[in-house]
């Protein structure tokens, strides 16, 4: 039997078996590929989970109790689940851990966490999801403090690893005194096997009187930064019949306000915001029977649903911006927030592009999938990053390498 070589905390999602989105997911993809590896004994800090400790996947899963302290709990909850690693470790005399970050909100108390753990020789890795601080959700005080707390973050941490090769040169060029050591692993996309509840799908369809392909889909964070008030006047501006289903979590706030205010969208009986869909075969059926499916994040690396769009094999109608171009491989309809640009695109689709160009361009995008993103290939790529003797040798030293080498490649 293997002995453990590696024993990895991971902090900063909400931890398992929650499986929501973004990093829930990955802990939970990244736990259920390896529960039967015997190399690597992961640790998960989980928010108010019932249970002191418990085991999931094979991983153990420790409670971090968060009190009612509004926008600071998620600070809070971090803080409180690093100085639980830093107790265990000390209690088990556990040397050479990894400890792996999800985003960089705590940066200005990594110096603490670093000087208490030197002498167990942690490695501190963290994962900056993107450019947070540009964030149009925060404040202006909020903004400076991500963007604080991410140079903090770059200064006492051993490895960025980075899921966006754009959000790699981002931290190159943005730190480039700072030296830091980045590598590139990016999120993950698989097609679900399970078989969709036909029935269930259809009732869905008539609830919001709809039928596959009579719609446009788009699925994401009621934000701003998702730019919905472009998507959707430029909608209101085509000649389209169909409709344009959006899956969020609308609350009347705000945005909502100024949404409203702006696009009068409530006037169009094509836009239907239907909430938030839980089930995750009925959202892959939704996804697989939309005409296209829009795509405005313009924040920060690879995002989670643009994957799942692609991996069910829709057409994208993305922002044109890197992050999509890079994800997309350059395989989708590119828009801009001019005024008259989008509606433009959805009325050439509609009359000039061909349901067969239009499914051909959703293979593509599933092989894009396949080839680049499935879980499978990213959880093997984490197996080696942990297990990797040389890329601990190369962060030991003085004179950090600006990208680690590793599985035989630059990365």
């Amino acid at each position: 039997m293997n002995k453990i070589k590696k024993h990895v905390f991971l902090i900063g999602s909400r931890g398992l078996p929650f499986n929501y989105s973004g990093y829930e997911t990955f802990v939970y993809k990244l736990t259920e590929y390896h529960q039967n590896l015997p190399t690597i004994q992961y640790h998960v800090a989980c928010k108010n989970f019932q249970e002191k400790e418990s085991w999931f996947f094979n991983a153990r899963c420790f409670n971090v109790k968060v009190p009612n302290i509004g926008a600071k709990q998620a600070i809070y909850y971090d803080v409180a689940a690093m100085l639980k690693t830093s107790i265990y470790i000390y209690q088990h005399h556990l040397h050479d851990a990894t400890i792996y970050l999800l985003t960089s909100r705590i940066g200005p108390f990594m110096f603490f966490f670093r000087w208490i753990l030197k002498r167990f020789k942690v490695k501190f890795f963290v994962n900056p999801d993107g450019n947070e601080w540009a964030r149009g959700k925060w404040s202006k005080p909020i903004q400076k403090y991500w963007k604080f707390a991410e140079e903090t973050m770059m200064k006492n941490t051993d490895l960025v690893v980075c899921d966006s090769l754009e959000i790699e040169k981002y931290i190159q060029n943005e730190y480039k005194a700072l030296q830091p050591a980045t590598t590139y692993i990016s999120y993950g996309a698989d097609r679900n096997e399970e078989e969709i509840d036909q029935f269930q799908l259809y009732y869905w369809f008539d609830k919001f009187s709809v039928k596959p392909e009579s719609y446009y889909l788009y699925v994401g964070r009621f934000i701003p930064e998702n730019n919905l008030e472009t998507i959707i006047r430029e909608f209101i501006a085509s000649k389209s019949k169909r409709k344009l289903l959006i899956v969020t979590n609308v609350e009347t706030n705000q945005f909502y306000e100024k949404l409203l205010n702006s696009t009068q969208f409530h006037l169009d009986e094509r836009i239907v915001f239907t909430g938030v869909v839980q089930d995750r075969r009925l959202l892959d059926g939704i996804r697989q029977n939309a005409y296209a499916y829009f795509h405005g994040h313009e924040v920060g690396g690879t995002n989670p649903s643009l994957l799942e769009a692609m991996v069910n094999r829709c057409l994208v109608i993305a922002l044109d911006c890197v992050y999509s171009r890079e994800v997309l491989d350059n395989n989708g309809l590119f828009f801009t927030k001019e005024s008259g640009n989008l509606s433009t695109i959805i009325n050439h689709l509609e009359s000039q592009l061909s349901d067969s160009v239009r499914k051909k361009m959703g293979e593509r995008n599933y092989q894009r999938i396949c080839d680049a993103y499935s879980w499978k290939k990213i959880t093997d790529q984490y197996q080696h990053l942990f297990l990797d003797e040389d890329i601990f040798y190369n962060l030991s030293k003085k004179n950090q390498p600006k990208k680690i080498q590793w599985m035989g490649k630059m990365k």
